[in-house]
């Protein structure tokens, strides 16, 4: 449709707003009728009086929206499965962790005496030679009489720890080899001790940090011996986990990109269907009232200005219309416009005049000034009462001039 008709179309609709018993021109039915058909309300003042408001059952046929199928978004995709890891083939032997009570433990907070720390060595030296011979068992109690007549000392619960080792009690030593780093933070027996529990349990990552704080603190031949078994099942472990974290990073991509996907053709779908309504509303309108509306409005202002205006314009406009006509129009029209304009203005006034005039249309779009023009249609003797208002009198001198043929 040509950009200059649409602005005009534009126009006419805003002066509609404004003002909407321009719709109870007849010659306008035809508009009137098709905004009801949309199933458009509108005001009482479109309509005559006694004037009934008709309803409509619009109707829309197969051919109509034959092309208006909601175009369907993608299939979505199956879900995929969820990733089941595979398992690891460790080399080592483990055993099944001890489930004994906790052995006992020294007070840390007792004080201990030289006299108690003197016999401490001493059952610390008969434990050592208990573990030599092989008696594990009579072992551990000389180590815990040790450790309860010095609970200070990190070595006596890594000497004790290294027995439970020896006895394949991996939960007992990992909880003295603990206390003695609670103790001393840099214990190489605390950190050897509790590595080699945990490998004992399989817990070869944990195992392989701690071996090596060991190794760092205090380096033996039995840390490399350990962690030369320890430290293959770490990077299996290690590795294994990183492809698995990288599969499902991978698989949240993809379902990320779906969703993307997803909505994307949602929003396209929504897009076609929209603009197909859009070409479906405009095809219901031939043309595109082409021509614009030829020769003006027929018929002007419903039911004209009966009876003109009487008595004219007495004593002009005062002051006259600003940038012309210096003293206003003297005298007025005297008599008006005899017998008015029944029926409307003849001539099929041109009402693109009216449409392309800015200040005009600005006008129309002043509720005080519209009001003031409703108020002349309805009885033209009610002209005088506007006259002194300057935002009205010009208005009405404007569209006289108009509707005169010139300005």
């Amino acid at each position: 449709m040509d950009a200059e008709k649409l602005q005009e179309l534009k126009k006419f609709v805003t002066l509609c707003k404004s003002d909407p018993s321009i719709l109870t021109d007849p010659s306008l039915s035809f508009f009137k009728d098709y905004l009801e058909s949309l199933g458009a309300k509108l005001p009482p003042s479109s309509y005559k009086p006694g004037e009934k408001k008709p309803s409509y059952t619009v109707e829309e046929s197969d051919d109509e929206f034959e092309d208006t199928e909601e175009p369907q978004p993608p299939a979505e995709e199956e879900e995929e499965s969820e990733i089941i890891e595979s398992d690891i083939e460790l080399e080592g032997e483990t055993v099944e962790p001890d489930n004994d009570p906790p052995q006992k433990m020294g007070d840390s907070s007792v004080e201990v005496t030289e006299e108690n720390r003197d016999a401490s060595q001493e059952a610390k030296s008969k434990g050592m030679e208990a573990i030599s011979d092989g008696k594990l068992e009579e072992a551990i109690e000389h180590l815990t009489q040790a450790i309860l007549l010095n609970p200070t000392s990190a070595i006596m619960y890594g000497t004790r720890a290294s027995a439970y080792i020896k006895m394949k009690k991996p939960n007992a030593a990992i909880r003295d080899a603990n206390a003695a780093l609670e103790i001393n933070p840099n214990s190489a027996k605390g950190y050897k001790s509790r590595g080699m529990a945990r490998a004992m349990l399989g817990q070869w990552e944990e195992a392989a940090k701690d071996l090596h704080m060991a190794s760092t603190l205090d380096y033996d031949e039995e840390i490399s011996a350990v962690l030369k078994k320890v430290e293959p099942n770490a990077h299996k472990i290690e590795e294994h986990r990183r492809k698995y974290d990288r599969l499902r990073k991978e698989r949240e991509d993809r379902k990320a990109e779906r969703e993307r996907q997803r909505r994307k053709a949602e929003a396209q779908a929504a897009y076609e269907k929209a603009k197909k309504r859009e070409q479906s509303s405009a095809s219901r309108m031939p043309g595109g009232m082409p021509g614009g509306f030829p020769g003006g409005m027929p018929g002007g202002f419903p039911g004209g200005m009966p009876g003109g205006m009487p008595g004219g314009m007495p004593g002009g406009m005062p002051g006259g219309m600003p940038g012309g006509m210096p003293g206003g129009m003297p005298g007025g029209m005297p008599g008006g416009m005899p017998g008015g304009m029944p029926g409307g203005m003849p001539g099929n006034i041109d009402f693109s005049k009216i449409l392309n005039d800015p200040e005009m249309m600005a006008a129309f779009s002043d509720p005080e000034v519209m009001a003031a023009l409703q108020d002349v249609m309805k009885d033209p003797s009610n002209l005088a009462k506007h006259q002194a208002n300057p935002k009205v009198a010009p208005v009405i001198a404007k569209m006289m001039g108009k509707f005169g043929g010139g300005v």
